[in-house]
């Protein structure tokens, strides 16, 4: 037994809906056009700054004053330039702070290891010195390995080892190690301090930004792929053949969990800028962005979309738009939008279309309606958790009402 339902009227899109679609399309164009231009011009910015800082730092080689201060370690200022400086201002600060902390913690270790050496004699000096490398370079090695230290100081454990062994081993006596020290812990810091200065006062690049509009920004494309979806079902599969879905945007959001983290990371060095805080909640995007990659996921499971549920992909589409808006523009918006009680209604219709309207099909022909219903239901769930995380934003940000 089948059943054949008459659906020629909702078939055809309305005015309305291919007007709307075609807005969505040309603005999602315009900003990937937007989007470009700017990344292109702040690369142009970051090569430019990175140019300044290393004329500036090299002037520590070219002025007498400064060379006869430091002499020949003023190399270590211009390294300094090189490893720390980053394209954003708080990965810079980041690298910059774990590598001050990784070259005193080394350098006081080392110079520690190598005086107590002194008073064991020629073998005792390898033993002791050969013992403290091994002993201390196993210890940070290890902690490197742990995921969450790895995330947040994997450099300033990296900088430890390299200064610590150099110190331990070098050979030279207390008085000099001392003096070493001195002269480069000077030309690091006088780099990081040229690293600061140009990151931070020209043009700087924050994380926290970058993670900001990028957020927002999944919302639009999630909404854009919900949309193509629910359009594929107008194509006239006789005359036009059925429409192919773009799903790349869904696979860069899979693929986005380590920069948004890395992003977070330096975020949360940086300091007051904008509207952003000194304990901006940096950890609800990535619980956003966490299940923005789920949604993500579900939506790349079904490819095929039936034309009745068309009002559907629009009403989720629109959600996301508004969300993504949200989050944007930093307020909060309408509550009637995020309580979502249309998609409350949505999923009661969906769950009364699965159980009336299955029961009339056979059963081969209801599985893969009742497979994308089950994928539907599953969407409209996860847009209400988002929404719920972006109101919760709104009120720990601190977001203007609309």
């Amino acid at each position: 037994m089948s059943t054949t339902m008459d659906i020629s009227s909702e078939n055809e899109p309305s005015p309305n809906h291919e007007k709307q679609s075609k807005l969505f399309f040309l603005s999602n164009v315009r900003y990937f056009i937007d989007k470009h231009h700017e990344q292109h011009a702040k690369k142009v910015i970051h090569s430019i700054k990175v140019g300044t800082a290393l004329v500036l730092v090299s002037l520590i080689y070219l002025l007498d004053p400064l060379f006869e201060q430091v002499g020949e370690n003023a190399m270590w200022a211009i390294m300094t330039v090189v490893v720390v400086y980053d394209f954003y201002a708080g990965a810079t600060l980041s690298k910059g702070l774990l590598r001050g902390i990784g070259t005193i913690s080394g350098g006081g270790l080392g110079c520690l290891a190598a005086i107590l050496s002194e008073d064991f004699g020629k073998t005792g000096n390898t033993i002791v010195v050969g013992t403290s490398v091994f002993i201390f370079g196993a210890l940070a090695t290890y902690c490197r390995m742990i995921p969450s230290i790895k995330k947040k100081y994997d450099y300033g454990f990296l900088i430890f080892i390299l200064t610590f062994s150099l110190v331990a081993v070098s050979g030279l006596r207390a008085d000099k190690i001392s003096e070493l020290a001195r002269e480069r812990l000077t030309t690091i810091g006088m780099g990081f301090a040229i690293c600061i200065i140009t990151s931070f006062l020209i043009f700087p690049m924050w994380a926290g930004e970058e993670l900001h509009h990028s957020t927002s920004s999944k919302f639009n494309k999630l909404a854009c792929c919900i949309e193509e979806c629910m359009e594929a079902y107008f194509s006239d599969s006789e005359k036009e053949g059925r429409q192919s879905i773009n799903m790349s945007s869904c696979k860069s959001i899979l693929h986005s969990k380590s920069s948004d983290e890395s992003l977070a990371n330096f975020a949360r060095w940086e300091p007051w800028h904008g509207s952003f805080g000194f304990y901006y909640p940096w950890e609800k995007y990535l619980q956003i962005g966490e299940l923005l990659r789920e949604l993500a996921s579900i939506i790349l499971l079904q490819q095929v979309i039936k034309e009745k549920f068309n009002n559907v992909g629009i009403s989720l589409g629109l959600t996301m738009h508004e969300l993504g808006e949200s989050i944007m523009k930093m307020r909060r918006g309408q509550e009637k939008v995020l309580m979502l009680p249309g998609l409350q209604s949505i999923e009661l219709e969906l769950s009364i279309l699965s159980t009336s309207e299955l029961q009339a099909i056979e059963n081969v022909e209801a599985l893969p309606i009742a497979n994308f219903l089950f994928l539907l239901m599953e969407i409209v769930d996860k847009v209400k958790v988002i929404a719920k995380e972006v109101e919760e934003l709104g009120q720990v940000a601190g977001f203007q009402s609309k």
